[in-house]
């Protein structure tokens, strides 16, 4: 008998047996790091391993359980590909090609060969500075400026492995002692949870209000502080996640105020994850910057914020090429000394991740060859989400059962369903969560892969799981038509 690994997000067997993994190595799970065993992530669980299981064995899975685009179906953006390919090619086979203007457009081959300059003649494979290329930060702070109103500064901006990266060295210059505590989101990215386990600190959660369509109070924020204050716990930061993930509310300026406001007044860091910015979907709701918020209200002066984006998502999707930044305002000098030291220890985020996340925030302007079809294949990709969002949202609230929030930005669902007692006392006996009991027979039944609600904290007593609505429309109408097929036996089952 061997013991399991998890390799590639699929279970395979390790080269021991059992029976001698302690007294064989030094090295072992009593010795190794206990806060990564009591780390967990959600949305590569359970249900995902079991999943990536029965893909393996033959079944058809329709995985919406992680924001991951491409692996869907999405199309990439034509106008990054090209430039992002000829940043790589020796200039021979692209920009200096005889025909070369013949196969790109014109503002095409005119940038790459400004990023190639400022990559420098060692090209996409050398390392770059530790902070980010040049310019790519100077474009980085202009986007902010023209976007806010209000200037960023190059000297402040960390380009980093998708805002992922940026979040963990936030999150480790941050965490000291094991009092020290990092205010989430209830529910929240699992991301949050998982470092701030990894790193010795303690998570105090602040509860969004799912009847409100998951709101932050200032109430709940402040009765938060005061519990974790009286345990003896020393709330560093804040984090807030805007549009939210995985609840997919967009908060509007006086909500943003009131977390600003809030964090300021008691010294807290605030931390603004706001990689779904271009995902908002709804007429009435607008992506509104908390730098602009901490920069526009009375009282935010002195407030501390680090803000972070992404290329995984938005309209590009493109997860896989760890793309992302980090603004510091209003930041301790010493403090970011230490963090560009932190930074050092990677010597640079992917170079490939750097020029798309320059791309990201200078498209083609209006006259460029390029502009009408990156035009054309955004309004294609947002409109598709705006559909599926809706269908989605709009399909499970017509099953009994099961209620949801509108989907107002971001890429999830996050619905809360009523099940049989009888149900909950078999996940009892199963030694799992409700969610999980249920979403394991989802996936087992129909193939559609979600992620218990669990993973991500709700109100106790809450029963529910988060699902995007990445996959193709006609996937997406067929897993709608599961769902309903799925919990109406699954109640029946258990009545």
């Amino acid at each position: 008998m061997r013991s399991p690994m998890i390799s590639g997000g699929m279970l395979e067997k390790a080269d021991f047996p059992v029976g001698e993994i302690k007294k064989t190595f030094a090295w072992n799970t009593d010795t190794m790091s206990q806060n990564l065993r009591k780390m967990q992530y959600a949305v590569r669980g359970q249900v995902v391993l079991k999943a990536d299981i029965l893909k393996n064995e033959g079944r058809q899975i329709i995985f919406t359980n992680i924001g991951n685009p491409h692996a869907v179906g999405q199309k990439s953006i034509t106008y990054y590909r090209q430039i992002l390919a000829l940043c790589d090619l020796p200039a021979e086979y692209g920009v200096d090609h005889p025909v070369a203007s013949q196969m790109f457009p014109a503002d095409v081959l005119e940038r790459a060969r400004k990023y190639r300059a400022a990559i420098g003649s060692s090209g996409t494979g050398a390392y770059t500075n530790s902070q980010g290329i040049a310019l790519f930060r100077d474009n980085i702070a202009k986007y902010i400026s023209n976007r806010d109103g209000h200037p960023a500064h190059p000297g402040n901006i960390f380009l980093t492995n998708g805002a992922s990266a940026g979040i963990q060295n936030c999150l480790t210059a941050l965490i000291s002692s094991d009092e020290d505590a990092i205010m989430i989101p209830i529910p929240q990215y699992p991301i949050y949870s998982a470092l701030i386990t990894l790193l010795g600190g303690q998570q105090v959660g602040y509860a969004l209000d799912e009847n409100m369509g998951w709101q932050v109070t200032q109430e709940v924020l402040e009765k938060s502080l005061a519990d974790a204050t009286a345990k003896g716990q020393k709330v560093k930061a804040l984090a807030v996640i805007n549009p939210g993930n995985p609840t997919g509310q967009v908060l509007d300026f006086a909500a943003l105020e009131v977390l600003c406001l809030f964090c300021a007044k008691n010294g807290i860091v605030l931390l603004a994850d706001e990689v779904y910015q271009r995902n908002v979907y709804v007429d009435n709701k607008e992506f509104i910057s908390i730098k602009k918020v901490a920069c526009e209200s009375p009282g935010c002066k002195n407030l501390e914020l680090i803000s972070f984006h992404s290329t995984s998502k938005g309209l590009i999707g493109e997860c896989g090429r760890r793309g992302g930044y980090m603004e510091l305002h209003n930041i301790c000098p010493d403090v970011q000394s230490e963090l560009y030291k932190l930074a050092c220890t990677g010597l640079c985020s992917g170079v490939a991740g750097q020029i798309m996340t320059s791309l990201m925030v200078e498209p083609p302007v209006k006259g460029d060859d390029s502009y009408d079809q990156f035009q054309q294949e955004e309004f294609d990709i947002l409109s598709s989400l705006i559909r599926r969002s809706t269908s989605l949202v709009k399909g499970l609230n017509a099953i009994p059962g099961i209620t949801c929030q509108t989907a107002e930005g971001s890429m999830y669902a996050f619905p809360s369903i009523q099940i049989p007692l009888g149900a909950i006392e078999a996940a009892k006996a199963d030694g799992q969560s409700p969610d999980t009991f249920y979403a394991l027979s989802l996936l087992e039944a129909t193939g559609i892969c979600v992620v218990p609600a669990s993973g991500f904290g709700q109100e106790k007593g809450r029963i529910g799981f988060r699902t995007t609505f990445l996959p193709p429309e006609d996937t997406l109408n067929q897993a709608i038509a599961g769902l309903e097929m799925h919990h109406e036996i699954f109640c029946k089952r258990y009545a």
